[in-house]
């Protein structure tokens, strides 16, 4: 049978209470990680000042309500002590509010809290004038728990030990005074009934007290320490859930979340959807005329002022493609309106598009009136392509290569918006109307066969 080594057992432990008294590392999470713990924890801090200020009200409502027993002593301290600790607990709770406390103004106020608790627990013996062994039997003490567990709330492991270390240096305090004090009216007994119908001291029992203390501080350290990695993890997917999301459309990235299984390369969805296409005519030309950087804010503009529209219409941008946007309506949900939907994105593209003329005037050599959309609907596969290393959601079917048919011959026609005339018709159905008269006539456009039908909506 192997040797156990007894003296590694003491370094054991001295590494696991270092382990939990140690701050989690944080320097290699990014900027906005560490931002968002910080604020996590200066909001927790609140939070713990505003329930003790709770437990300051719940011991004066007690105190103020209890019978009081006259033993003829002319100071009562306990009020005094509430006071004290209602004080520094508001003050502690105003500091919270307006800065970010550092560690070591934590730990103080952790041994302040402790100590005013301790402070009144031991002035009970004075309020009632007896032996200082009396304040050992207060229930009192049980309240130390509930100052431990208000650290928990920091998600801090080291301010949880802090706290139990107080109470424990504290109540041991109170207890080496109260036998010093007793000695010599023999207040120590080693007899459980003496020590529970007088007011003797029992070391064993007041061990207990030590060790029960001890007991619940380890613990909740311990699930504090595993939780705060949790939190950390958390916050860090969830920061960057959120700046991957800006990569996302709002409606794939629901789709992504709500999926009740991992999402493979191959599984999609049919649906009957539209598709619109939006792209600005003769971009690439004017853009190796102009400056790079001016490029970039046109494009900035032109996205800013088009994508909100098409989502505000419920529709889910599938693809940015230099100038070009790639737009669906009804991918991400079933029984939507979808066709009436384009339709009215399209109205307001071009309401926006004659705003932005007006303000733009011939500055920059871009003319918003360049841009050309065109929409077609039908029977599409809307899922995950690419491989499991690399996925990308996008759309694929007849009308995607319609819609985008379509946009370039806006050019030939001379027109802004182009819609098949089966849209048109579904649109109407779906509570589509329009004032103006829109064009209906077939045409045979490249890379077609046959004619189709199209409604010249612009």
């Amino acid at each position: 049978m192997p040797e156990t080594d007894h003296r590694a057992l003491p370094a054991t432990r001295a590494s696991m209470l270092s382990n939990l008294l140690a701050r989690q590392d944080l320097d290699r999470l990014p900027q906005r990680v560490q931002r968002a713990i910080d604020s996590h924890d200066a909001r927790s801090e609140v939070l713990v000042r505003m329930l003790q200020l709770a437990v300051v009200a719940v011991f004066g409502a007690l105190y103020a309500l209890s019978p009081k027993t006259d033993a003829g002593t002319a100071f009562s301290p306990v009020p005094y002590v509430l006071a004290a600790y209602a004080v520094f607990t508001i003050a502690g709770l105003a500091l919270a509010v307006r800065y970010k406390l550092p560690d070591f103004v934590v730990y103080a106020m952790t041994f302040v809290d402790i100590g005013l608790l301790m402070a009144m627990i031991w002035s009970f013996h004075i309020q009632y004038q007896q032996p200082p062994s009396f304040y050992l039997k207060a229930p009192t003490l049980l309240y130390v728990f509930i100052f431990i567990a208000l650290r928990a709330l920091r998600f801090q492991a080291r301010f949880v030990v802090a706290a139990g270390i107080a109470a424990i240096l504290g109540w041991a305090t109170l207890v080496g005074y109260a036998v010093v004090i007793g000695a010599e009216h023999m207040m120590v007994t080693r007899n459980f009934v003496t020590y529970m119908t007088t007011n003797s001291i029992l070391i064993g029992a007041e061990f207990d007290k030590i060790i029960t203390i001890l007991s619940v501080t380890l613990i909740l350290a311990l699930a504090v320490r595993r939780g705060r990695g949790l939190l950390i993890e958390a916050v860090s997917e969830q920061m960057a859930a959120r700046e991957l999301s800006r990569f996302f459309d709002p409606g794939v990235a629901g789709h992504i979340r709500d999926a009740e299984s991992e999402i493979s390369a191959g599984e999609g969805v049919t649906r009957n959807a539209a598709v619109l296409n939006i792209d600005i005519r003769g971009f690439t030309s004017l853009a190796a005329k102009m400056d790079p950087s001016h490029v970039v804010r046109v494009l900035s503009v032109y996205h800013d002022r088009i994508v909100p529209i098409v989502r505000h219409n419920g529709g889910t941008i599938d693809k940015f493609m230099g100038d070009g946007i790639m737009a669906s309506f009804g991918t991400s949900a079933d029984d939507t309106p979808f066709a009436a939907n384009a339709l009215r994105a399209i109205d307001e593209i071009v309401e926006e598009i004659a705003r932005w003329k007006l303000e733009s005037g011939d500055k920059g050599g871009f003319d918003p009136a360049t841009i050309n959309m065109a929409v077609a609907s039908g029977e599409i596969v809307f899922g995950a392509v690419g491989s499991n290393e690399r996925l990308e959601f996008t759309v694929i079917g007849p009308a995607v290569n319609l819609s985008a048919k379509l946009e370039k011959f806006n050019k030939e026609l001379g027109s802004t918006a182009l819609a098949t005339a089966e849209l048109l018709q579904v649109a109407r159905r779906q509570g589509y109307s329009s004032e103006r008269a829109i064009e209906q006539r077939d045409v045979a456009v490249p890379g077609t066969s046959g004619s189709i039908a199209i409604a010249r909506l612009y």
